[in-house]
């Protein structure tokens, strides 16, 4: 066993964090507080391979791992987390329809989502299932060769702005089996979104209901051409999501670090600089031991999913909730180490907080997150 970057790997990551610093960073804050969903810049990231990254190059992807994906996210949240995350929830929408689509559906729909002409939204929670996704009561009734949808999905990202829905809705009875997957573009009468809510952080990014009035689709938009498989397929774009929404997580704590440690060597305090104070020492120290120990935890379960690991949603699980907990705790503290101007926006620690507050929700909550590990564990099965 090993823990050094391949040259490849390291290759990758540089890039990231180049285009991070060089196109994200400079417009993060301005994003944020005007909501500007910078399409413009998001597009850029596929001339890098970076909008279907673990899609096999045979059907147009990248064709990396999971663990590189793992190092895009990371990079690329050192300039923004909102953007960072958006970016992975494209990429886990291309995964799907490659790995789930009919070789028709492959064939239309990947390229303009490789090529970020499509930009994608995943539309699973809605505002009674939430954590419960197998009781999502949206319908999609057969009606000759069409579907009819209606519903309302909660909390999408991207929705308004983005080209291609991929939605989970019921087909059959109550429970996870009767729930199916769907395609929809952004122009079908019957789709309709509500106000951009309002929100503590990821200001960058919309999020808006998805809703469903009456909506018609063609049949061969039903994802797999099979009735009954939605929600496999959404638990299984979940392991991946959770992966990434955790090296999201990294790389803002990584930015906040880099900022707490230029700080400390600036200010000075009872005619000291703030890092000869001990308690600052230790304060850094146990920062950057908790930003490794999370890294190694997400690198270690993207390796799993690679692999295949039986244990592969357990380690996402695991990681997922590690990283965004030591990840948020890693930037408060970096607000705390720069006292008052932390709270300033021109700082961007207060920023990067409100964030990542947000991860240790989505992609399942961190108290979901320690229902799947108990239930690996209690279980028997440790995988």
């Amino acid at each position: 066993m090993h823990f050094a970057l391949t040259d490849e790997q390291s290759a990758i990551q540089e890039t990231a964090l180049s285009f991070a610093r060089e196109r994200i960073a400079p417009g993060a804050s301005e994003w944020d507080e005007t909501s500007h969903f910078p399409v413009d810049v998001i597009r850029e990231t596929a001339a890098l391979g970076m909008a279907a990254i673990y899609v096999d190059a045979e059907k147009g992807g990248s064709g990396l791992s999971r663990l590189d994906g793992a190092l895009i996210f990371e990079a690329l949240a050192y300039g923004c987390p909102a953007i960072s995350s958006y970016i992975s929830i494209h990429n886990m929408v291309a995964w799907m329809v490659s790995r789930y689509g009919t070789p028709e559906q492959i064939a239309e729909w990947l390229p303009p989502l490789a090529s970020m002409d499509w930009l994608a939204s995943y539309c699973l929670t809605e505002p009674g299932a939430g954590s419960d996704a197998a009781a999502l009561s949206t319908t999609a009734r057969r009606d000759g060769d069409d579907y009819v949808l209606d519903g309302t999905k909660q909390f999408i990202s991207g929705a308004g702005a983005t080209d291609f829905y991929f939605v989970f809705a019921r087909t059959g009875g109550h429970g996870a089996g009767g729930i199916s997957a769907f395609a929809i573009m952004k122009e079908t009468p019957g789709l309709s979104f509500g106000p951009n809510e309002r929100k503590m952080g990821w200001n960058a990014q919309p999020t808006r209901q998805v809703i469903l009035d009456n909506c018609r689709i063609p049949a061969r938009n039903l994802i797999g051409g099979v009735e009954g498989q939605g929600f496999k397929f959404a638990m299984s774009g979940l392991d991946g999501g959770r992966i990434n929404i955790g090296a999201c997580s990294l790389g803002a704590a990584w930015s906040a670090l880099d900022k707490a440690r230029a700080y400390v060597f600036e200010r000075k305090a009872f005619g000291s600089e703030l890092a000869t104070f001990q308690s600052v020492q230790f304060k850094v120290a146990d920062m950057a031991t908790d930003l490794e120990a999370a890294r190694l935890m997400i690198y270690r379960a993207a390796d799993a999913l690679d692999r295949a690991d039986p244990g592969a949603t357990m380690y996402s699980a695991m990681a997922k909730r590690y990283a965004t907990d030591l990840g948020f705790g890693i930037c408060n503290e970096a607000l705390q180490l720069h006292g008052g101007y932390g709270y300033l926006k021109d700082y961007g620690l207060e920023k990067l907080v409100r964030d990542l507050r947000v991860h240790q929700i989505l992609e399942g909550t961190n108290e979901i997150m320690r229902v799947v590990v108990s239930r690996k564990v209690l279980g028997g099965n440790r995988g």
